[in-house]
């Protein structure tokens, strides 16, 4: 099965890499990252001799989010770790750089065995942390070959994971088995986990870090109210993570809505900041042809801006400070939906779709709180905000009722930093 992996590996690299070469010199996109990716990597750690080295990784924005916690939490019992900090995802690296002291910030390597053996050979870990579920086989192997643990920390599969690696089950099954421990968000993970072939003793339910994450990062966004000229009592819709389908849903609302309130203002945010091209078109033909980009913005253009599009990245939680309501996006069409707990942890009602595959104990938690509502469509939508913006005491009320919830799941980060320590 290995061989098999990796003669895969080397067609998709043939002809992946010249695609990703043309885009880094075209767009510069990846250009940050596909020298470390392959390998290159140039940091002092391989002359550092501080022991324990551990490695964390996070994929992207949200696993760092995750992560910054449990690495706090870490340090605190072992002030003298060496962290290596590595993302997969050059806008996950710059949030890392900015938000997580450690002594190395490095990208992810390729899983391809030349590469991998090469990054562990000079960084040396003394055990590799990953963030939710990332399953590499030649990474894994020869962190085992080499006697390197390896923890999971936050570990989530989602049943759309859950049912592409199941029919492959015996290749994971041998992956899962290089892992000493595997912390879980909640009961059904772990089942899920056990069933790929996970041993029951080597996986325990400790919650999910990324609420601990959200209360390290309460203090951000201030300096946003002025930029946008919001002031209390100002109307706010925010529609964040938006994917293609939902921004149009989202401005037909809008419209509507400014019947009723014509004071209503609305920054939307795409997950993809590449669409904005796209996204502004769908503006315009809805009739928002005084809408300014995020980026484009100044203090003249703010004080008439009715529509804000964001095409800048790492702002979405910091935005959700200014709402009134907010939809997340992801939700209305089928990409499983992005993380809700941002913005209830402002204590802002959050709605959001019925797609939400990849982040169902959150929707549930939410929902049961009354700070979350689940929404079929646009007309739900619209009558949903339309009966909070009529009655703010009901509006603020779920709000805080959703950032109660938030805050009383916080404390797992705690407890995966005492599953890393154990593991040393």
């Amino acid at each position: 099965m290995y061989l098999l992996y990796n003669m895969i590996i080397l067609v998709a690299a043939i002809f992946a890499l010249p695609y990703y070469l043309v885009k880094s010199l075209l767009t510069g996109k990846y250009r940050r990252s596909m020298g470390q990716k392959l390998g290159f990597i140039k940091t002092r750690v391989n002359s550092e001799k501080k022991r324990p080295r551990v490695w964390f990784h996070a994929v992207s924005v949200g696993e760092v989010a995750a992560v910054r916690p449990i690495i706090e939490a870490f340090r605190a019992n072992l002030p003298e770790v060496y962290i290596i900090v590595s993302t997969s995802t050059e806008t996950g690296q710059d949030v890392a750089r900015q938000t997580i002291a450690a002594q190395a910030h490095i990208y992810y390597p390729l899983d391809i065995p030349l590469v991998v053996n090469k990054v562990l050979d000079l960084l040396k870990p003394d055990i590799f942390v990953t963030t939710e579920t990332e399953l590499w086989p030649n990474f894994s192997r020869s962190c085992a070959r080499r006697g390197i643990k390896m923890v999971m920390v936050n570990g989530r599969i989602s049943l759309r994971s859950f049912r592409r690696y199941r029919e492959t089950i015996f290749f994971w099954r041998q992956v899962l088995n290089n892992y000493a421990a595997v912390g879980v968000i909640s009961e059904d993970h772990a089942a899920r986990f056990i069933e790929l072939g996970l041993p029951r003793d080597r996986i325990c339910v400790l919650g999910n870090a990324k609420y601990d994450g959200l209360a390290a990062r309460a203090g951000e966004g201030r300096d946003l109210a002025a930029r946008l000229n919001v002031i209390a009592g100002d109307l706010v819709f925010v529609a964040g993570s938006t994917h293609e389908g939902e921004e149009e849903v989202i401005l037909d609302v809008y419209r509507k809505l400014l019947a009723d309130f014509p004071a209503l203002r609305l920054i939307l945010v795409p997950r993809h900041i590449e669409r904005t091209k796209q996204v502004m078109g769908h503006l315009m033909a809805s009739g928002f042809s005084d809408a300014v980009t995020f980026s484009a913005l100044n203090q003249r253009q703010a004080v008439g801006a009715r529509v804000v599009l964001v095409d800048v990245i790492g702002e979405l939680f910091k935005i959700y400070s200014l709402a009134t309501v907010v939809f997340c996006g992801g939700s209305l069409v089928p990409k499983g939906g992005q993380n809700i707990l941002e913005a209830a942890a402002w204590g802002k009602v959050v709605f959001f779709g019925t797609h939400m595959d990849d982040f169902p104990e959150e929707a549930a938690g939410l929902e049961q709180s009354g700070g979350g509502i689940r929404v079929a469509g646009g007309d739900e939508l619209l009558a949903g905000i339309r009966r909070l913006l009529y009655d703010p005491e009901l509006c603020a009320q779920l709000g805080r009722q959703g950032q109660e919830m938030v805050k009383a799941n916080m404390g797992a980060a705690a407890k995966y930093a005492g599953l890393i320590k154990d593991a040393i």
